[in-house]
């Protein structure tokens, strides 16, 4: 029986864009104020710098990658030494700004009445920063003692030591098909898509469930088959 229910944090329970663009602004604002070598520079060249930095530096925690698309950004404006100022700056309004979903508060109030809640992300978005304090019996962080980010299996064998049941009786919910859909289901867990914005579903092994909204999410648990024995083992590859 499925017992637990886990959840990814940006962009499946809270609406990260918005946050990052306003903390993106509060830079570029005081950039400009700083020195007027930041005048030509654009918000949408902050923005490609987050691109610039990640692939080389994706397994890093989340805020070393943002320092280090932020020390590109300031460079284009010879502002090289204001790195932490500007960091705090941007972190500041980041989480200020960063919000549940609309549909989010009221499902999870549904759902704890049956199930135990958890909180499992690769990203730096504390719950208690992040308007989502107190809705957790646990939260799972990557890189906290170590930890791996998703998709590594070890992210997963903590979500399922943190919730202290069977693998197949917890589901896995997120908005990020290999993070959220498959590698969930290569551990052994259920997983369900929350693809929020209607994308083409990839191929292979399925969720056991798709929702696009929070507010689907509790008559779909109920709905999903019952498991026994485990699940059986994706292929290689």
């Amino acid at each position: 029986m499925l017992t637990t229910v886990v959840f990814d944090a940006d962009e499946t329970l809270l609406d990260l864009r918005p946050a990052v663009t306003g903390g993106l602004m509060a830079v570029l604002d005081d950039m400009r104020r700083r020195t007027p070598a930041a005048a030509d520079v654009t918000l949408a060249e902050l923005e490609s710098d987050w691109g610039a930095v990640f692939g080389e530096l994706s397994a890093a925690p989340v805020t070393e990658i943002r320092r280090a698309a932020l020390t590109r950004s300031l460079a284009r404006a010879g502002l090289d030494d204001h790195l932490d100022e500007i960091a705090d700056l941007f972190f500041a309004r980041r989480f200020a700004l960063t919000r549940p979903y609309l549909d989010v508060l009221p499902a999870l109030a549904t759902l704890r009445a049956r199930y135990t809640l958890g909180f499992a992300t690769n990203g730096n978005s504390r719950a208690e920063r992040c308007g989502l304090a107190g809705e957790f019996a646990f939260e799972v962080y990557a890189h906290d003692n170590g930890l791996p980010k998703k998709p590594a299996p070890e992210f997963y064998a903590a979500v399922v030591a943190a919730a202290g049941v069977p693998a197949s009786q917890i589901v896995y919910v997120g908005d990020s098909w290999v993070h959220d859909v498959v590698a969930p289901r290569s551990a052994g867990l259920r997983s369900v898509w929350l693809n929020r914005t209607g994308q083409a579903r990839p191929d292979g092994f399925p969720p056991a469930a798709e929702v696009s909204t929070m507010a689907d999410l509790p008559a779909v648990l109920v709905d999903l088959p019952a498991v026994s024995g485990g699940l059986p083992a994706l292929p290689a590859g």
